[in-house]
């Protein structure tokens, strides 16, 4: 045996701690070790020495031992001089095989470990072997970690045994030496030992089926039977036609003959086919040495039960039918004692053998199978909504019962609420949420079996607490959704998030309830006793995103190697769907964000326009689309109403909306006429980024309708853009459209014009404009008339208030929803009273200056502002002064208008504009403006067909007393500097 460099570092005994303390020790432990204590501390485990239960009925001469015993022979041999013992347990972690020196048999038989002894955790406490059977990974369990007391001066190594076959672990092989001689390569040479006993199960394995194949051939040669040929896919058969069959069906029978060598109980089993035929399934016992088998014939009847005719039967050599496996008394006997095949004189002489094996090999077959398939279904169902809550249920209902008959499904909160995972593991205290949970258990009705409550008298509330059935194939949600869920260091589930990696382990129940870890594990539907556990985390991308964890009740089907892939592979899938979805809430948060703040958030509050609108999307998870609205004050107390449709939909076209919406403002500040607006629309939409690039501007072909409404005048102007018309109802009146030339689409409109037309507003007039979405009954117009006779009808019958108004016309739209976006804008006009105008015209000449002024004093007088005097004065003093000199040879207008601010307007001939400049120190003038932009809240110019007007606006502020100028500090506004 090899010297070895380096021991085994004991984890150091916490302080005060000694073999005489019975209290369980807090610091030092593992967080695996340490619950591992809980769980045994809870179960009552005499930690002086426990009572462990002996089976008495083990096979000596089982698979597993015929398998073993050679290989830890030479284990054993290779220990050989330090003071081992070597132990082999089964997967129930019975004991079932010892070796080493004769000392270390002794101390072993002493604590009760003798053949037969179940070492498991429930009756040992913490012991390697459990540790191994429950995390299916090796385990060392060093000194003082031990449960028991006489243990301690030990370090146990334990490796698990796997079937090569699909992953299973038929046991552990556990090797105890003294503390002090313990050395990391001991573990390492008993893994290897442990690999070397599962190519021995698999090679005996192999040895067992020719066995079994001998006695399939020496019974095909006695009873002339035939078998599928899988390269054909066709029954064959000495002599006649086969019957035929379809790919899928050959696969169908296959896969239940599978099926049916693994079953237990099953013997027969019909399977419907394509043209009312029906094929029976026929089960039959064979048997080889130790070899145990089965074979699976078909034969096949029509839906009525007449026997399909098939070809010449199977006859002995005395001319007697001989059905499947069966052979008559007179053959002779087989050349092989041990083979046998069990007659049955009832067998159909017309069948044909599918399929032939062992029970085991056909169940891992039968399971492969249905894991594959398991993964086909997550493959079509996980993922088709974007969400996640939805996606873990799908996840849940696709493992219930067909994979685990309890999954719990966490997320983590920052995953839920789309923001980016932390990277790599998972922090113990990271905040969990449980998005779904499924089981096909029972649970237990709180008024017990003999307290049943009587039908008629049962709630809904009463039905969530009744029995939920292993009937229920589909399985039944369960409490505790969507309530935050925690894992403490050292249970599997804290394990699987840290390692990112899934896990099996052994849930123990039978302690749980009302201890802390009641919270980790549903103990309420496992009920008490040993149940395995898998845990998967859920990662994608390099993050967790939270776990999956899948349980089954009792020991009869633990998982296993496979399970382990499988629910890995689960989880990903379901990860990925649940971190497309994350990223889609995200981005569509981002999108929804932009596009929202692209539109109007308040309407502006005027008074001689209500205003009220909508904005229906066509699909309510994109948002908003290109359609807008928007309502723009304008000098002398005109609105700009606009309502405009980009094509296509989602966050393109709500880009291109927000830059046309933009372009409008800016345009309606410079007071252009709608004519002047649309064109210069059309003429930014009709440039392309690169004139070389064969490209167009994501706004061709954009409707909009643009309209001015003035209150002195009561008159409205409009345009449109290939956009539908406005409808009007008058106070007295039935609703219209208002006849306007037709300009085309912006982007397309060439060198035609766009025209506008006006029309009389009377006042409490309502102008509704809309988008075309409003009009369209499927992806075309379908029968525009009608739909806009509807608008009018529902115009018809509007009350007084605009909100109602809204919801009438929304009402008019399919039953479905709108089949494009829709944008509507309702404002219900209302002149200004000809109290609050009043206008002048003077001749171009200096000398009307003070008259302006004059007049304006007395009308501010008679309007009680007052308190603008000197501002209003001085305002007018210097706009009528300009008109005089710059504004040409015409009268010049003076208009003064009132409304919660005052408004002063004076117009000339000349199309020059204004602008404010500084004035040198030596220039008696040229500071007018200047003055006007100090004294008033904004002001400005727009152009007429003749001439233009100037315009400032103030507030008045009769709260404030009028204070006196000090004129120093004005004239020091007018120095130049340095």
């Amino acid at each position: 045996m090899p010297e070895y460099s380096g021991f085994v570092e004991p984890y150091p005994t916490p302080p005060g701690s000694d073999d005489g303390d019975r209290s369980l020790p807090i610091a030092g432990l593992r967080p695996e070790i340490l619950a591992s204590w809980q769980r045994s501390h809870s179960l009552g485990i005499d930690r002086e020495g426990a009572a462990l239960p002996i089976e008495s009925d083990l096979d000596p001469d089982s698979r597993l031992i015929r398998a073993a015993t050679p290989v830890l022979d030479r284990l054993c041999e290779r220990f050989a001089g330090i003071s081992v013992t070597v132990a082999l347990a089964d997967s129930r972690a019975n004991l079932v095989g010892r070796w080493g020196d004769p000392a270390g048999l002794s101390l072993m038989d002493a604590a009760s470990l003798v053949p037969g002894a179940n070492v498991d955790e429930r009756f040992m406490g913490t012991s390697s072997v459990s540790m191994v059977l429950s995390t299916r990974a090796p385990f060392v369990v060093v000194g003082h970690e031990h449960f028991l007391h006489g243990l301690k001066e030990l370090t146990c190594m334990a490796a698990p045994v796997r079937d090569p076959v699909g992953g299973t672990v038929r046991g552990a092989v556990n090797l105890a030496v003294p503390r002090a001689l313990a050395d990391p390569g001991m573990a390492l040479v008993l893994q290897d030992a442990t690999e070397r006993i599962g190519e021995r199960l698999l090679e005996l394995s192999t040895a067992r089926e020719r066995e079994l194949m001998r006695s399939f051939h020496q019974a095909r040669e006695r009873g002339g039977h035939v078998e599928l040929d899988l390269g054909s896919g066709e029954l064959s058969r000495l002599g006649g036609p086969t019957p035929p069959l379809a790919s899928q069906e050959r696969l169908t029978l296959l896969e239940r003959a599978v099926e049916l060598i693994s079953s237990t109980g099953e013997t027969f089993a019909e399977v419907p086919l394509a043209g009312s035929r029906v094929a029976l399934l026929r089960r039959r016992e064979l048997h080889h040495g130790d070899a145990e088998g089965a074979a699976v014939e078909v034969s096949f009847e029509d839906a009525g039960g007449t026997r399909t005719p098939g070809p010449a039967t199977v006859s002995a050599p005395d001319g007697r039918h001989v059905p499947l496996l069966n052979y008559p008394a007179e053959a002779a006997e087989p050349s092989t004692p041990d083979a046998t095949a069990e007659p049955d004189a009832a067998a159909p002489t017309d069948a044909w053998l599918l399929l032939v094996g062992e029970p085991g090999v056909g169940r891992l077959a039968a399971e492969a199978r249905g894991r594959l398939s398991l993964l086909n279904e997550a493959g079509g169902r996980l993922g088709t909504t974007l969400d996640m809550w939805r996606t873990a249920e799908e996840l849940a209902e696709i493992a219930v019962p067909r994979f685990a008959d309890l999954v719990v499904v966490d997320l983590v909160e920052s995953v839920l609420a789309g923001e980016e995972p932390p990277p790599g593991r998972v922090r113990p205290d990271v905040a969990l949420r449980r998005v779904a949970a499924r089981t096909s258990l029972a649970r237990t009705d709180e008024a017990g079996p003999d307290e049943a409550r009587p039908d008629e008298a049962r709630t809904d509330e009463a039905r969530t607490d009744e029995a939920w059935t292993d009937e229920d194939s589909r399985g039944a949600d369960f409490g505790g959704v969507n309530e935050p869920v925690g894992y403490p260091a050292g249970t599997p589930q804290a394990r699987c998030l840290d390692s990112g990696q899934p896990v099996m382990d052994s849930v123990l129940t039978t302690g749980l309830a009302g201890h802390p870890a009641d919270k980790v594990h549903p103990v309420d539907l496992l009920g008490e006793g040993v149940h395995s556990y898998l845990g998967a985390p859920l990662s994608a991308r390099g993050s967790v995103l939270g776990l999956a964890g899948f349980y089954r009740r009792g020991r009869t089907r633990p998982y296993e190697e496979d399970d382990l892939t499988l629910a890995g592979e689960l989880a990903a899938r379901a990860a990925i769907s649940v971190d497309n979805t994350r990223r889609y809430y995200r981005e569509h948060h981002a999108s929804l964000t932009l596009q929202r703040s692209l539109l109007p958030h308040v309407l502006p509050q005027l008074s001689t326009v209500d205003l009220a609108s909508r904005y229906l999307p066509a699909d309510a998870r994109a948002g908003v689309g290109g359609d807008w609205f928007d309502a723009i004050p304008l000098s002398g107390m005109r609105v700009a109403l606009v309502v405009g449709d980009v094509p296509g939909t989602g966050l393109q076209a709500a880009a291109t909306m927000g830059r046309l919406r933009t372009a409008v403002r800016t345009l309606a500040g410079l007071d252009l006429l709608p004519e002047e607006v649309l064109a210069h629309l059309d003429d930014l939409v009709s440039r392309t980024p690169d004139e070389s690039a064969d490209e167009e501007d994501p706004a061709t072909g954009t409707t909009c309708l643009y309209a001015i409404y003035d209150p002195v005048s009561s008159r409205c102007t409009a345009a449109r853009a290939g956009h539908p018309p406005p409808a009007l109802l008058t106070p007295d009146g039935e609703a219209r459209l208002i006849d306007l030339p037709a300009g085309p689409p912006l982007g397309l409109g060439g060198i035609q014009p766009y025209e506008s037309a006006t029309f009389d507003l009377p006042a409490d007039s309502l102008l509704t404009m809309y988008t075309d979405g409003l009009l369209k009954e499927s992806r075309g117009y379908g029968d525009t008339d009608a739909r806009t006779g509807q608008l009018l009808a529902s115009l018809d019958l509007a009350g007084p208030e605009l909100e109602d108004i809204c919801d009438r016309v929304a009402d008019t739209l399919p039953p479905g929803g709108p089949q494009d976006d829709v944008a509507l804008l309702l404002a219900r006009v209302h002149a200004l009273p000809e109290d609050r105008v009043a206008s002048w015209e003077f001749p171009s000449d200096s000398s009307v200056v003070a008259r302006a002024r004059e007049l304006t004093r007395a009308q501010l007088a008679a309007w009680d502002m007052s308190e603008l005097d000197f501002n209003t004065g001085l305002v007018v003093s210097e706009l009528v002064t300009n008109a005089v000199r710059y504004g040409g040879s015409g009268p010049v207008g003076l208009r003064l208008l009132r409304d919660d601010s005052l408004i002063c307007e004076v117009s000339d001939r000349s199309n020059t504009s204004p602008r404010i400049r500084r004035a040198a120190t030596t220039e008696e003038g040229g500071r007018g403006l200047f003055l006007v932009a100090q004294f008033t809240k904004s002001w400005g110019a727009r152009f007429m067909p003749q001439g233009k007007t100037v315009w400032a606006e103030q507030l008045p502020q009769p709260e404030q007393p009028a204070s006196e100028t000090d004129e120093e500090a004005l004239l020091a506004m007018f120095d130049d500097p340095g």
